[in-house]
Parts: structure tokens; C-alpha cells; sequence
């Protein structure tokens, strides 16, 4: 291990920024202790396993929500990286753009594919349930929408250049306003008039808003002053919006509960957003200090370069552990209604395990984040067809 650490931080070159790495890391890690924390499995009568959250049961749990929702660093981020390596990239825009979702696009395809060829064999050779089985797809597919966001706002990165030299921080002004204004005929007095559709608006500026608060970051445009202004900003409307306005609490969708903060974002997603992004702006300096120390920047370099296959395939992790499980019948913490204290200690006690299946599932599935330089067309074309299947299965369409 300390050969491993020692060899890590020889290769790391002087000029990396550690502390956006950190971030980064911190952000890839708030996903699955988020998912792994407040989801949970019912059992029915038949033995299949359902989603469910101990948010229903647990109100007071919500503040978890606010923490553990680190999108917003992941998009400030994602922003302020792409900048620098917009500025790098040699050949046109078009390449730059195809190299980077290229790196986003393989490990979405190889979790779904092999997926897609995991439901017969589970279902016809293991006596798995279908509704197990689409439950399963249900949260593998989950955070595959992250992706499919991010790929769009990625590939809008020379549009946010521009915007932020010509605005600065203030460009993402125009995008926090657009989600006020959905937020309000959706939610206000001509409510029962607005088409439920509108919410979908939310969604491109939504996580826009970070991403090009990113931009403006890596161009240099947004300051200590700025960051300032972010942090308490963010928080005061954080605060207004749930003491004034009735905005549900919880980070993501709690069952039962008609409205939903995440899918697509509210308002106070960007408040958020945006209390975080200042507070991570001015604890740079601070955060890459404390990353010099090789032992703690090895981890943070694993992580990054393990990002994409932490994301798709952490579910996969947990459903492993779960679905064995519930031949057993109702296990604590595992399958089971997450509606008791008990049910908390016990799913903290699960998470070491979910985090070692990730890791040895990652030394296999870690490959799709390289480029496919032996998949030729054929393999490629069947792969795309199994992803395209798992996926109208898992939304519901086959």
C-alpha cells in the first residue's frame, strides 16, 4: 500500500489542482452512500423485493438529503474542468466534444448491455421475480439519467465559454431565473392550470446553473467575493423557500409525497447549489493543503479515475447483496421496511459490504472506462441493442 501511495504521488504532476480532484471525489462518493443510506427493499408476499425509503418513515432524516446532494459540486466541477482542457484541446471543438462524451457514454453502455444479458439468466435460471427484476433495472437505470444530463451540458461547454467572458459569474443568473419562474406557475396561484409537462423545463437549466458557475470559475471570472455572495445567498433562499413556500425538505423523491425537489430540480435544488458552490470555492486553497499529504491524495486519485464505474454500477453493488438476501426472507438493514431505528443501525452496518462488492464488481467492470480499441462494429452494434432493450425494460416499455 504505501509502494501504491509513493507511486501515485511520483506521477502526479506539479500543476495538478488537487483540490477540484477532491471535490470531484467527494461529490462521486455522496452517490452511493446517498443511495446505499436512504434506499431501502420491501418484501412481498410472492418474494420479490421493492423500492422503498426510510425518508416516508423518517421526516427528520431530510437534512441527510442536503448533504449527501452533492450534484451541484459534481456540475461546478465538471464545469470548471472542462474549461481548462477546452483550452488545451488541439483540432476542432468536434473532436474535443466526441472524446469526452466518449469517455461518458462507454461505461453506461457496458452496465446496461451486460445487464440486459443478466435478466433471462437470473430470471429463467435462478427463479429471480419479475418485479424483482424491475426493480433492479428501475435503480440500476437511476443514475444513469445524471449522465444523459451531463453529456447535453458538456457538449453546450463552448457556448458557457463565451457566456462567461462575457458575463462572468453573472451568466448563470438568467438560468436560476428560469427555474424561479417554472417553479412558480407550477407551484403557484395558476397551478391547477399548468400542464405537468412544465416541469420538464427545469431540467436544462437546472443543472446548467452549477456547471456554468463552473465555467465561470475556470475562466477565472468568479471570486473569493463572489463565493461569498453564493454561500449566503444560497442559504438564505435555501432558508425562505422551506420556511415560506412549502418546499418539501428532502433532497430527493420521498414515496407518497406529490412533490419532489430532484426529477426535475426545484428551485431550492439551485439554492443549493449554490450555498455549496461558494463554500467549495472558498475552501480551495484550504482542501488542496490538506491534499499534499500522499495518504490522503491516493484515495482521492482511485476515485477519480474509478468515476464513471463508481456511478453506474454502485446499485449493482447493493442489489447484490440484496437480492440473495430475500430467498432468506426479511433480513434487517437489507429487505425489509425501513420504518425503524433498528432498520438505520442495521443498513450502517451493510454499507462496508456494499462498498467491498462495489470494488471487486469494479475490477472487472472498470475496462468499459477505457477506450473499446478490441470491440469491433459487430460486438459494438449488439451491445448497443442489449443497452436499448434494458433500457425500455427498466423505463417500462417491454
Amino acid at each position: 500500500m504505501n509502494k501504491l501511495v509513493a507511486r501515485i504521488e511520483a506521477r502526479t504532476p506539479a500543476h495538478r489542482d488537487r483540490a477540484v480532484d477532491g471535490l470531484r471525489a467527494l461529490a462521486l462518493l455522496a452517490v452511493p452512500t446517498g443511495h446505499w443510506l436512504l434506499g431501502g427493499f420491501t418484501l412481498s408476499d410472492d418474494g420479490a423485493i421493492h423500492n422503498a425509503s426510510p425518508l416516508a418513515a423518517f421526516g427528520g432524516l431530510a437534512p441527510v438529503s442536503w448533504i449527501l446532494q452533492m450534484l451541484g459540486i459534481f456540475f461546478l466541477v465538471g464545469g470548471y474542468a472542462s474549461v481548462l482542457s477546452f483550452r488545451r484541446h488541439e483540432g476542432s471543438t468536434g473532436a474535443w466534444l466526441k472524446g469526452r462524451l466518449a469517455r461518458l457514454g462507454r461505461p453506461v453502455l457496458g452496465v446496461t448491455a451486460v445487464w440486459a444479458a443478466l435478466l433471462p439468466v437470473l430470471h429463467y435460471g435462478f427463479g429471480v421475480p419479475g418485479d424483482t427484476l424491475r426493480t433492479a433495472s428501475t435503480l440500476v437505470i437511476q443514475p444513469l439519467w445524471f449522465v444523459g444530463v451531463y453529456t447535453v451540458v458538456t457538449a453546450l461547454t463552448p457556448l458557457c465559454v463565451r457566456a462567461a467572458r462575457r458575463a462572468g459569474v453573472w451568466a448563470a443568473a438568467p438560468l436560476l431565473g428560469s427555474v424561479a419562474v417554472v417553479d412558480f406557475l407550477r407551484y403557484g396561484p395558476y397551478a391547477d392550470a399548468v400542464p405537468s409537462w412544465l416541469s420538464l423545463l427545469n431540467i436544462l437549466p437546472g443543472w446548467l446553473f452549477a456547471y456554468q458557475l463552473g465555467v465561470s470559475w475556470g475562466e477565472g471570472r468568479l471570486t473569493r467575493r463572489h463565493a461569498w455572495g453564493l454561500l449566503l445567498g444560497g442559504a438564505a433562499l435555501f432558508a425562505a423557500l422551506l420556511l415560506a413556500f412549502g418546499y418539501p425538505a428532502s433532497m430527493v423523491g420521498v414515496p407518497g409525497e406529490v412533490r419532489t425537489n430532484s426529477h426535475p430540480p426545484s428551485l431550492l435544488v439551485l439554492a443549493l447549489a449554490a450555498a455549496q458552490s461558494g463554500a467549495a470555492i472558498l475552501l480551495r486553497d484550504r482542501l488542496g493543503r490538506l491534499l499534499k499529504r500522499p495518504a490522503l491524495w491516493a484515495p482521492v486519485v482511485v476515485i477519480n479515475l474509478s468515476a464513471m464505474t463508481i456511478l453506474c454500477w454502485h446499485q449493482t453493488a447493493m442489489l447484490a447483496a440484496a437480492i440473495p438476501a430475500s430467498y432468506g426472507g426479511e433480513v434487517p438493514g437489507l429487505v425489509g421496511a425501513p420504518d425503524s431505528i433498528g432498520w438505520i443501525l442495521a443498513r450502517l452496518a451493510w454499507m462496508p459490504l456494499f462498498a467491498s462488492l462495489l470494488v471487486l464488481i469494479g475490477r472487472y467492470t472498470r475496462r468499459f472506462e477505457s477506450p473499446w480499441t478490441r470491440t469491433g462494429p459487430a460486438r459494438r452494434t449488439v451491445a448497443g441493442l442489449l443497452a436499448a432493450g434494458f433500457a425500455m425494460f427498466a423505463l417500462g416499455l417491454a
